[in-house]
């Protein structure tokens, strides 16, 4: 009788190389993973739409007595945060792996989202605005990197796409909240409502969380990898090859930085940096403002919450329909079509339509906004090698935070300027415009295993 010999890779003499090893237990769906991601969005845009929610009543606060200025300034704290929390979030995931990072995350902003509730003073509240902001800044890249990594081949898009609809399921909880209760109860109370991950969604995280099957190919464990993919019902080589895990073992924890800044994806590195700043400056830029302006434009305070209603409900849509289509003809395609979509619809808002038609409109620029970005994140995932794409997003995702950070400020500075609510809807669309431009500029992925064949 002959013994099986193990080889390098974690196969065995005698063995097909797309075999993999099973491990004790049922197996589980990889729509496990998509779900906990999911509800770990839902609150990051909760945060993100109950502040732009709350715009109203900070301005009116005679305790606080803060003009839109700081308001903006406040705004900008927590993307600040968030963009220190995404740019380590690479570097900390080589090293902890990402459901470590997930757990931690989630811990981090939900504590600092009940501290916020608490806060005294303004001061106080950007300064605990801003811590939050650091859990905020890791979650995205770990959530939108698991996804891919555990959905079938021909629908990441698609997948991630449905997944990070959460982002925008939180601003539509958001907005119906802050309608139910900001005519009955301190604003305050609906900061303290984003504590609740921090007990009923991190102890299910540990439970049923895995760790990343690239995470572990990364380090060498390439046995326990092969045995993850058995059990999520993954295809080993669509999420790790052979060059892959080989380089990544032999260069080591920053493996993932190099294969960023190489020069044959150098382009791409930047480029997609760009659109995502364009992008996360259209939705952070929206979700704050967009109440406060179309209060500016004569509406109610219910009426201008509607408004943001519409703008995510139509990103949750409009996100899911247009990652189905890029399935299908290219998410390339799809994000330059998104971002003409942003333009064409920030340039309508500035015009005085009836009301009915302006929220179809504004469910337009959902799609345009946190829609485009959703695909802009599916794309950054799916074109690096997936031992690389949570450095990659967090690369991504961190410059965008500038643009993030720069979305409150310019709404706060246009308001303080008091040259009319349609400036704020000229910046937006001139923004869309030029993230059509960058994204359309990405070379293909073939080209770059062309340049490095």
């Amino acid at each position: 009788m002959t013994t099986a010999t193990p080889v390098p890779g974690g196969t065995t003499a005698g063995r097909s190389p797309s075999s993999q090893p099973t491990i004790p237990g049922r197996s589980r769906s990889g729509l496990a993973v998509t779900g906990l991601c999911f509800l770990a969005i839902v609150f990051d845009g909760y945060d993100l739409v109950i502040f732009g929610s709350t715009v109203p009543s900070l301005l009116a606060d005679e305790a606080w007595s803060i003009d839109a200025a700081q308001v903006g300034v406040i705004g900008s704290l927590a993307l600040v945060g968030m963009l220190i929390g995404t740019l380590f979030v690479g570097a900390l995931t080589d090293i902890l792996g990402r459901r470590t990072i997930m757990m931690l995350s989630i811990a981090w902003f939900s504590i600092f989202m009940l501290a916020t509730a608490l806060a005294p003073t303004p001061e106080l509240f950007g300064v605990f605005r801003f811590v939050t902001g650091i859990g905020l800044g890791g979650v995205v890249p770990t959530c939108v990197a698991m996804t891919v990594e555990f959905a079938p081949k021909p629908r990441r898009q698609i997948t991630n796409a449905v997944m990070y609809s959460g982002y925008s399921v939180g601003g539509v909880l958001a907005a119906v909240l802050a309608l139910l209760a900001l005519p009955t109860v301190d604003f305050r109370w609906l900061y303290a409502f984003g504590a609740l991950p921090l007990v009923v969604l991190l102890p299910v995280v540990h439970l049923l969380m895995p760790e990343s099957i690239a995470f572990l190919a990364s380090k060498g464990r390439q046995d326990e990898a092969r045995a993850t993919a058995a059990r999520y019902g993954v295809v080993y080589e669509d999420v790790v090859t052979p060059t892959d895990a080989g380089a990544a073992v032999e260069s080591g924890r920053f493996s993932a930085l190099k294969v960023l800044f190489s020069g044959p994806m150098l382009v791409a590195t930047i480029l997609f940096g760009l659109a995502s700043f364009c992008g996360l400056l259209l939705v952070y830029g929206m979700n704050t403002w967009l109440p406060a302006i179309m209060r500016q434009a004569g509406y109610e305070l219910g009426s201008s919450l509607v408004f943001l209603l519409s703008l995510n409900a139509g990103a949750i849509v409009g996100a899911i329909t247009a990652s189905h289509v890029a399935d299908r003809i290219g998410v390339k395609k799809v994000v330059t079509a998104c971002f003409a979509i942003a333009l064409t619809s920030t340039l309508l808002l500035s015009v005085e339509l009836p009301y009915a038609l302006l929220l179809l409109i504004v469910a337009f620029a959902g799609l345009g906004s946190v829609g485009t970005q959703i695909l802009i994140n599916g794309f950054v995932a799916t074109h690096y090698p997936q031992t690389s794409s949570a450095t990659a997003l967090g690369w991504s995702l961190g410059v965008g935070r500038l643009g993030a950070i720069a979305g409150p400020l310019i709404g706060g500075y246009v308001a303080a300027l008091g040259t009319g609510y349609e400036v704020n809807f000229y910046v937006f669309a001139a923004v869309a415009l030029a993230g059509g431009i960058v994204i359309a500029a990405v070379p293909a992925a073939r080209a770059v295993a062309r340049s490095t064949s």
